[in-house]
């Protein structure tokens, strides 16, 4: 696995992870909603986490900046 993603496209998945992580525990979402948020948003974190995201591979997208 190559990492295919640049420091900034993981900054701003971890931070969307964050976010739905206070949104959750504040209540701010519930429910169904909540739980499809939390999924995303470990997948998210996941990728962030090991700089590869397979969605990009069938589309040839490295937003790393060495290809």
């Amino acid at each position: 696995m190559k990492n295919n993603m640049g420091s900034i496209d993981r900054i701003i998945r971890a931070l969307f992870a964050l976010g739905v992580g206070f949104l959750y525990y504040f209540d701010v979402i519930t429910g169904v909603g909540a739980i499809v948020l939390g999924i995303i948003a470990l997948v998210m974190l996941v990728t962030a986490f090991i700089g590869f995201c397979p969605a990009y591979v069938p589309f040839n997208i490295n937003t790393g900046g060495d290809k």
